[in-house]
């Protein structure tokens, strides 16, 4: 891993790790994502990990679906909390942005001594690029912090666009939310147009 300790030091055999999936809208190889994290956390029983589905204001995914994603072993054998960003009451206050923005994020998640964020690289609309932070953040946040980073001031920011990250205040602040989310780690590949892996790049955001 870049800038990091590999992941099976980082975890201690008493500790709870959360793994952050993406949802049934990307098309993130999870299984074969999934199948490399476990691998190296044998020393961890499966109750100590869970797997967090980073479904911002999305819809919540089926049972079929999960299945799908994540493949019929990891629903059966590991703990699933998928995020809901209307529930005031599964979330937890971590900190305030630099533009104001209240912070808070799905409880379970900041439970966890190490939260793994995976993800797949592509150009967003208005984050410059998918992967990365919004993992957490939309991904794992509550609804009025999704809101007010995704608000008119800055979707209407010039700098706010496909493939634009330095100066993208939307895109900024997701990475400041990802950060206050200690003990982060990432796993994010990039996809050809056939969908196979072209590329893993793990370690510090």
């Amino acid at each position: 891993p870049t800038n990091s300790y590999p992941l099976a030091d980082m975890v201690g055999t008493g500790q709870k790790i959360g793994i952050i999936v993406n949802d049934i809208t990307r098309a993130t190889p999870s299984p074969i994502i999934l199948q490399a994290i476990l691998a190296e956390l044998p020393h961890l029983p499966p109750e100590n990990i869970t797997i967090f589905v980073a479904l911002g204001t999305h819809r919540q995914n089926t049972p079929t679906e999960l299945k799908t994603m994540l493949g019929e072993d990891i629903v059966k054998n590991y703990s699933i909390v998928q995020n809901n960003a209307f529930d005031s009451d599964t979330q937890v206050r971590i900190g305030v942005t630099r533009s104001g923005n209240e912070v808070f994020i799905n409880r379970h998640l900041m439970d966890c001594s190490v939260k793994v964020l995976t993800g797949f690289i592509e150009p967003h609309f208005f984050a410059g690029f998918s992967g990365g932070g919004k993992a957490i953040m939309p991904g794992m946040a509550g609804l009025d912090t999704i809101l007010r980073n995704h608000g008119t001031e800055n979707i209407a920011h010039p700098r706010v666009n496909w493939g634009i990250t330095d100066g993208n205040p939307l895109y900024e602040e997701i990475w400041e939310v990802a950060e206050m989310a200690v003990g982060a780690f990432l796993l994010n590949v990039t996809l050809n147009n056939q969908q196979a892996i072209t590329g893993v790049f793990a370690g510090d955001l």
